[in-house]
């Protein structure tokens, strides 16, 4: 940041009076702009003991598999964002959305939470920011192409509940290393 966006004097990274970290701060009108973690959300949405998995038509991993996600809207609940984000991206509507996965990636600054739900009448089809949208069952996800570790984590949570008929919350801390595995860097590797 260079500018403030609330009278637009230059900016100066400084540790403000009663913080503990580093801020940009407006000196002609002291303001100070806090940068806060992307919330990525989205569902892991189920039909006839398949998922629904989107492939993506945008970067990054354009051409990957993912969950149909992105980045959470002012105004909206995690789980209206979700919602919303399965429909753009996977012309889905869903039911019985329950909390899945929330998954700390600190390293790029997100946290991305996944809904387990219910597709409602098996229609789906590929969004503007998809290239093509379908369902798998779990012997058919094409692993290696799967766009990013949180979605990787997610889908192997899922199955090992789902073998233990039994359906958690699952809250990890995904490194900085299982990102660089896939060739991923920077704040740009999340969902969009």
């Amino acid at each position: 940041m260079n500018y403030c966006s609330h009278c637009g004097a230059p900016v100066v990274l400084r540790i403000p009076e009663g913080d503990t970290l580093p801020r940009h701060v407006c000196p002609s009108c002291g303001t100070v702009h806090y940068q806060n973690p992307k919330v990525v959300v989205g569902c892991l949405v189920e039909w006839n003991n398949r998922v629904l998995l989107c492939r993506r038509a945008i970067d990054p991993r354009r051409g990957y598999w993912t969950l149909p996600a992105g980045f959470l809207e002012n105004r909206e609940t995690t789980l209206q964002g979700a919602v919303r984000e399965t429909l753009e991206e996977a012309q889905a509507q869903v039911t019985d959305a329950a909390l899945f996965s929330l998954l700390n990636v600190s390293h790029i600054n997100q946290i991305h939470i996944f809904y387990r739900a219910r597709l409602v009448d098996g229609a789906f089809a590929a969004g503007h920011e998809t290239l093509e949208a379908d369902l798998f069952a779990e012997g058919d996800i094409r692993w290696q192409e799967l766009a990013f570790p949180t979605v990787l984590f997610t889908l192997e949570r899922y199955y090992q509940d789902r073998r233990n008929r039994r359906f958690g919350v699952h809250i990890e801390d995904i490194s900085a290393d299982a990102w660089r595995k896939l060739g991923l860097t920077g704040g740009g590797a999340g969902h969009s």
